[in-house]
């Protein structure tokens, strides 16, 4: 008699591959040394949080001796910090937004999953391009929906309108967008994300009942050659914006993200309350009071982007000399090559006794393809040089 559900024996069966292979990088690393591994498998920025977030938690830390100075807040988040967000997503998104317009949670995954559990009726589905991160399908079940991937465009990974169209059904409760893009690094433009919006638009109409469109924005802040990332929110009223600091100041483990619903949908009061009630039942009760504290304080900062755009170029002068295809990420800190040979696991396994760790694309939904991060130094991202050549040959 096993210990499990049966659900949760499934999902280890099938848990991701990410941490499969960072788990495997540590192996390798405490066998041949940490220097010796070029570790590309986990999206985690190796750059220090920018000096504001030090400076902030040692004025966080003065308060400490205060009574409730980490206590119970309201569930959706400190009222200031709801407000100087609202201000922020504002200027992002052009669309004017109040304190009330946004709940802020523990990362934007709890972010996704207080939505997914305010909306979802069993058997609902949500469609997102494929590749996708992998962890939409459990958020998805975990709230009685099942996650519905679409393949993207190749070799540009954009997004696939026909086929979007083709999948929505009378099932269909929200579509998840990533933009820019984990793991591709695609950044959706605005006739694709407009077009889109009119899509969802009709198919509302037509079932009598809104598809949401979740806009998961973590990677908003990194984009390259002038690229912009569209605002979702004045395109569609039933968009709602999802995301975290996790990337662009380095605080993956603070666990502080948000949901900002556009102030224009319909029932919008209603949406908010029940995300609300999301994030008390689901556990989380509120974001961590001290990363909201911090937060409020550092609103505005970011770790420095030029860092990624040197490795990006590495990354892309390596796989070059090497000899692989790839599309040049519009933004993030992935690359998304196709795998020599076609079999992703397999490659991969091969990368692996040149101690280079990679994401197979089957993880992602999308085989035949690998993910790399290169939210590394520049220094591990040369030293990887050999053995990317060695692998590719091997597949040659």
């Amino acid at each position: 008699m096993s210990a499990l559900s049966s659900q949760v024996e499934s999902y280890l069966e099938r848990s991701s591959w990410i941490r499969k292979m960072f788990e495997e990088g540590a192996r390798l690393k405490q066998e041949h040394g940490a220097e010796a591994v070029c570790d590309f498998s986990l999206g985690n920025p190796d750059l220090p949080p920018p000096p504001e977030v030090r400076e902030a938690l040692c004025q966080v830390a003065e308060t400490m001796g205060n009574p409730f100075a980490a206590g119970y807040m309201p569930n959706p988040g400190y009222p200031e910090l709801r407000k100087r967000l609202a201000e922020e997503i504002t200027r992002e998104q052009g669309k004017n937004l109040s304190a009330e317009h946004v709940v802020v949670t523990c990362g934007a995954a709890g972010g996704l999953n207080c939505m997914l559990k305010a909306v979802l009726e069993p058997g609902d589905e949500v469609i997102t391009p494929a590749p996708f991160f992998v962890e939409y399908g459990f958020y998805c079940e975990n709230h009685g929906g099942a996650l519905k991937p679409v393949p993207a465009h190749q070799p540009d990974f954009g997004l696939d309108l026909e086929a979007i169209e083709g999948a929505i059904t009378e099932k269909t409760r929200a579509v998840i967008i990533n933009s820019p893009h984990n793991p591709t690094g695609a950044v959706y433009g605005f006739g694709e994300q407009s077009a889109l919006a009119d899509l969802l638009r009709t198919k509302s109409a037509e079932f009598g009942r809104p598809i949401y469109l979740i806009a998961d924005e973590p990677y908003r802040f990194l984009v390259y050659d002038g690229e912009t990332v569209p605002p979702v929110l004045p395109m569609y009223e039933h968009a709602v914006v999802i995301s975290s600091f996790s990337k662009n100041l380095s605080l993956a483990g603070a666990r502080v993200g948000y949901v900002a619903v556009n102030p224009s949908m319909p029932d919008k009061d209603k949406l908010l309350a029940g995300l609300t009630l999301a994030n008390r039942i689901l556990g989380f009760v509120n974001a961590p009071a001290l990363g909201q504290q911090v937060l409020l304080k550092v609103l505005g900062a970011s770790v420095d982007i030029s860092v990624f755009e040197a490795r990006r170029k590495a990354m892309a002068e390596v796989l070059t000399e090497a000899g692989y295809e790839f599309t040049m990420p519009k933004g993030a800190f992935y690359f998304f090559p196709k795998a020599p040979g076609g079999d992703d696991v397999a490659f991969c396994a091969r990368l692996q006794e040149e101690l280079v760790l990679a994401v197979p694309g089957s993880g992602f939904g999308c085989p035949g393809y690998f993910r790399l991060a290169f939210c590394v130094g520049e220094d591990v991202i040369r030293r990887a040089a050999p053995g990317f050549a060695k692998a590719r040959q091997a597949f040659a």
